[in-house]
């Protein structure tokens, strides 16, 4: 067990939230050694950028983008910061994090607390600029526009971000979901189209795991009309299994970590259908082995993205499974990440 290993299962003594931020803290004050070289068959291309492994970090760990150079030591791929809204907002009353320890699971109703748009620019000013990093984009629980909240963020990061995603399926914010429906999404990512213009920068979307294979299917062809990048696919999910047996299961909020790998894998595999190769999809939701990312890979993703598991494995889960998957490529007989996509479809 590495020191980072051992500090994340001291902070799981610690209330989630005091923990949460006391790593944040650790990650931007720790002096950290560079991560080692990647074994080349992992390295990939997404959506035009150049990663040494397919392995990502999702949003919601750094929110305000503080802690990127420590991040960025910890052998990610890529690393995605946020969600950021245009204003600072406090989020929902606490307590608003929990851990399900029996089910490896977390649940959350954070609402999107950030420091606002400014500051979070302010700190990407100063990023790492040899890790891909990434900008999550949310839209202000009081805002009425909600996809002018996303065009200020877009316009507001440009050149300070390796890509961008938008943020359409935290069920913490209401109405946030609704931007999913066909009608709201070509008017949102219309409107993000034009605020673009030719700046090169990705855009992803990040869509909710509780959608039907026909709701997704049309969110792919929009994605594609409005030339989006890149399908992140999933978010938590609302749903609770029977399964559960934590005592927090009931608690309201949107639900990640092994529980989600199901739901998550079937939003994966209608997203792949609906794609057929057209646009790039990113894995989220229950990845916390080897075993899991390669599924998602075979399912048809470029790339994974993990958050969850890190709380319960700590962050020497990023170099096992990286292992593993290395390992896996050249058993199978793969020579890059990108050959293996969708084989086991």
């Amino acid at each position: 067990m590495g020191l980072t290993d051992i500090g994340a299962s001291l902070l799981r003594t610690l209330d989630p939230e005091t923990a949460h931020q006391l790593a944040i803290k650790a990650l931007q004050f720790t002096p950290l050694p560079a991560p080692s070289t990647d074994d080349p068959v992992l390295h990939t291309r997404l959506a035009g950028l150049d990663l040494p492994n397919p392995v990502g970090l999702a949003a919601g760990l750094d929110k305000n983008g503080e802690a990127l150079h420590g991040l960025a030591k910890l052998g990610f791929g890529f690393v995605e910061c946020g969600s950021v809204t245009p204003l600072a907002q406090p989020g929902n009353p606490k307590p608003r994090l929990f851990r399900l320890y029996e089910d490896r699971a977390i649940i959350n109703r954070m609402g999107f607390n950030n420091a606002g748009l400014e500051t979070f620019a302010n700190h990407l000013t100063d990023r790492p600029r040899t890790a891909v990093i990434g900008a999550n984009l949310g839209a202000n629980k009081d805002t009425e526009d909600k996809a002018a909240d996303y065009v200020k963020g877009l316009v507001r990061l440009k050149g300070l971000a390796d890509y961008v995603t938008v943020n359409v399926s935290s069920p913490n914010t209401p109405g946030l979901r609704a931007l999913q429906g066909r009608a709201a999404l070509d008017d949102l990512l219309g409107r993000l189209a034009a605020a673009r213009g030719d700046d090169p920068t990705p855009v992803f979307l990040k869509i909710a795991p509780d959608l039907t294979s026909d709701e997704i299917g049309l969110i792919v062809e929009a994605s594609l009309d409005h030339g989006l990048d890149a399908l992140i696919v999933s978010n938590t999910t609302l749903d609770r299994p029977e399964s559960l047996r934590s005592a927090d299961k009931g608690e309201a909020g949107g639900l990640s970590g092994a529980p989600l790998r199901a739901r998550a894998l079937d939003a994966l595999r209608a997203a792949a259908d609906a794609s057929a190769g057209r646009l790039p999809l990113i894995a989220v939701g229950g990845i916390d082995s080897g075993a899991e990312a390669w599924a998602r890979i075979r399912a048809g993703a470029s790339a994974i993205q993990i958050y969850s598991a890190l709380i319960y494995e700590g962050p020497g889960l990023v170099g096992r499974i990286k292992r593993d998957l290395a390992d896996r490529l050249r058993a199978e007989g793969f020579s890059t990440v990108a050959d293996a996509v969708g084989t086991g479809r």
